[in-house]
């Protein structure tokens, strides 16, 4: 099979040299050109080949000082794991009017309103429930991440306070992100910082990896001690925690760009 690799190159910009683009392949995989970041870093001793969680490119990591033509070369190794790994990926559900995104494990039609004024908002109709989002189309996008974001705010300090009530021990701070890596964590100075992308899914997910952090309060491990303590905070965690193994992806996949997909999500 036919592959192409390609490296983009720094631009000009009048008389002076635009700084260089991050390095970026193009792979032929299964006859569909897919694009690779390339990370180098001074810690790699070998090359390596991940999947990011939703829709970003794959990245290939080199040592620092590695060719990109040893890069083309160890890609052109893992083209089988590389294209079973792109066919796995979940299909994209982007925001836009008339497609779905799935709260607190409900699938929600997005219905864009016209209307100048008001705010995001769910309500249940006939055929379903509707998520009905004022504005511009060119906001829509945003409106709907920023209601996603609030949404899982208050759910997780809802569970955060709960739990923490019951170890009798607070975090400093909580704060949401759009992580990738992990849907939760805890610092040793006691800040929890969780994923928005919780929000999407069935609440005893949610409640799941709010106990999972609130139990890192009290054991910043994974010891039996802090099992302990996060089974007797929640009970349900290891259904939570099969649940994401099996549709983790599918949140990622949230919100990212491609062709509507009306179907089921979760």
């Amino acid at each position: 099979m036919r592959r192409l690799f390609q490296q983009r190159q720094p631009t000009v910009t009048g008389e002076r040299l635009a700084p260089p683009q991050p390095e970026r392949l193009v792979a032929r995989v299964t006859d569909t050109s897919v694009e690779i970041d390339v990370r180098r870093t001074r810690s790699a001793r070998r090359m390596t080949l991940r999947i990011p969680p939703g829709h970003a490119n794959p990245i290939v990591t080199i040592p620092l000082r590695a060719s990109i033509a040893s890069a083309e070369r160890f890609i052109r190794s893992q083209e089988g794991w590389l294209a079973a790994r792109l066919a796995e990926r979940a299909p994209a559900l982007p925001f836009v009017d008339g497609g779905i995104v799935p709260i607190r494990g409900v699938d929600h039609r997005i219905r864009a309103t016209g209307a100048a004024r008001g705010v995001v908002a769910t309500r249940l109709e006939p055929d379903g429930p509707v998520l009905l989002v004022p504005g511009s189309d060119e906001h829509l996008q945003r409106r709907i991440v920023d209601y996603l974001r609030r949404a899982a705010r208050a759910d997780l300090q809802a569970a955060v306070d709960e739990f923490s009530a019951r170890v009798r021990r607070r975090p400093t701070a909580l704060r949401i992100k759009d992580t990738r890596a992990q849907w939760g964590s805890c610092t040793p100075g006691g800040v929890l910082s969780f994923s928005w992308r919780l929000v999407l899914a069935p609440p005893f997910v949610l409640r799941y990896v709010a106990a999972h952090e609130v139990a890192h309060l009290i054991e910043l491990n994974h010891s039996a001690a802090f099992w302990k303590l996060n089974a007797e905070l929640d009970p349900h965690h290891e259904r939570a925690r099969l649940w994401l193994r099996r549709h983790g992806r599918m949140l990622h996949a949230v919100g990212a760009e491609g062709p509507p997909t009306h179907g089921p999500c979760l």
